[in-house]
């Protein structure tokens, strides 16, 4: 009789949840942040309704620009719709964040990557990407717009950073405030909430510290400093204005940063 050695125990390749190897790389992640923010109806149409307004403000401005006689820059028409989109961006930038919060899919999302900076970090790659690149096209299709109704020999479009340094920095804007809407998002945890403290930031807060302009000189400095609010910043940074360019660039980046920042705290500190 011939005796049978015994077999060696089959081995499964599998790793811990905890191992290195079952962790998401950063570029996965990326991924599939992407693959949940292009997956709702919502962001559809939040980036159409962005492309709508950059197009036909522009649109509109250049056709009202013949009623003030010449000297409109086609830069300016282009990049003045900013303060209207970026009530869109802001909100793009929070529902990203709070519609995983009212699902439960943010429990999902830190189960496959407990490391929650990293989570902060894609998502906020993913926003400023997206409207980036929307800025960047809807602005080259606004410019083609508004040509034929400027006419190219009564406006100069300028050349250098006349030209294009406001276009870039347009582009960094809506950037950063989607990620501020973002930050406020992880905050608050609330879609209502985050939406409403994304617009009374960009749009409503800069209304009311312009009220004290009604009460004399000494609040002045209230005033003042609304000049250091995201939408105003970003509307300074677009001008070249060179006394407050280097101040409202860095109010502009400041206010995604420290949001972001915070949610980050947030994030860390708060169960799913």
């Amino acid at each position: 009789m011939t005796a049978v050695a015994p077999s060696a125990p089959l081995t499964r390749q599998t790793s811990a949840p905890g191992h290195p190897s079952a962790r998401l790389s950063f570029g996965r992640l990326v991924r599939s942040e992407f693959l949940k923010l292009f997956t709702l109806r919502s962001t559809w149409w939040s980036l159409g309704i962005a492309a709508l307004l950059t197009v036909g403000l522009a649109a509109m401005i250049a056709g009202a620009s013949s009623s003030f006689g010449p000297g409109l820059s086609p830069v300016a028409a282009i990049t003045l719709p900013v303060q209207f989109t970026m009530l869109v961006a802001g909100i793009l930038g929070a529902m990203a964040i709070t519609g995983e919060y009212s699902t439960g899919m943010i429990r999902s999302t830190l189960t496959a990557e407990p490391r929650r900076g990293r989570v902060l970090v894609a998502k906020s790659v993913v926003i400023a990407t997206t409207l980036a690149l929307l800025a960047a096209v809807t602005s080259a299709i606004a410019g083609l717009v508004i040509m034929p109704i400027l006419g190219a020999d009564a406006y100069a479009w300028g050349d250098g950073k006349e030209l294009w340094l406001p276009l870039l920095l347009s582009v960094l804007a809506m950037a950063t405030f989607g990620l501020l809407g973002l930050g406020w998002g992880f905050i608050v945890r609330n879609g209502a909430g985050a939406i409403a403290t994304t617009v009374g930031i960009l749009f409503v807060l800069p209304l009311v510290l312009q009220l004290f302009m009604l009460f004399g000189e000494s609040w002045q400095w209230i005033v003042d400093l609304g000049r250091w609010l995201p939408g105003n910043a970003a509307a300074a940074l677009t001008d070249l204005d060179g006394e407050v360019f280097w101040p409202s660039l860095a109010a502009t980046v400041a206010w995604p940063v420290g949001t972001l920042f915070l949610g980050w705290a947030v994030l860390r500190t708060r169960d799913a």
